[in-house]
């Protein structure tokens, strides 16, 4: 049976308080979990990807998920944006803010060549942090970021306003 986009989106659970007070997470998990609507999402962020990409960059953890599954469809390659400490050899590091803190991100050495194109594929933009510590990994590695494909947009957040005009595609805007 197919799921429209839509319906797989209203999969998302919503849970107030986590990983703090005054945070409302939204979990992809039961949209992994069902096989129609991931197929959904998946064909859904593959469209949004476009034809001009070499490479596509899933950040830590569900943008792993979201990232590989989109590659396999559309025949691309796949760097993994890793939280620190989990890469042996490390081509870029990266500091940012959170909606609830601060982080890093790390790209590993030799996973994006100088010259390609490269998409990022993420679950949520919420602050634009991720997005665009991971963008400026990219440009650091001599490549260049085509768009953002995401599922779910925290618009109230702004973040897209942090991402210097690169184009941002996502399933649902809340």
């Amino acid at each position: 049976m197919s799921t429209t986009v839509a319906e797989a989106l209203d999969l998302i659970r919503e849970i107030p308080g986590f990983p703090e007070p005054g945070i409302l997470f939204r979990d992809l998990t039961p949209v992994f979990g069902d096989a129609a609507a991931f197929a959904a999402v998946i064909d859904a962020l593959g469209e949004a990807v476009g034809d001009e990409v070499d490479l596509l960059a899933g950040v830590e953890a569900r943008g792993f998920v979201l990232a590989a599954a989109v590659g396999y469809a559309r025949g691309l390659g796949v760097a993994l944006v890793r939280k620190p400490g989990k890469l042996p050899a490390v081509a870029g590091r990266v500091d940012y803010a959170l909606e609830y803190g601060t982080a890093t991100l790390e790209l590993p050495v030799d996973s994006v060549r100088r010259g390609q194109r490269v998409a990022i594929v993420d679950d949520v933009l919420a602050t634009g942090g991720t997005v665009a510590a991971t963008a400026k990994l990219i440009e650091q590695a001599g490549a260049t970021s085509t768009g953002v494909s995401v599922v779910l947009e925290l618009g109230e957040l702004g973040g897209r306003n942090l991402l210097g005009g690169l184009p941002v595609h996502a399933l649902r805007t809340v």
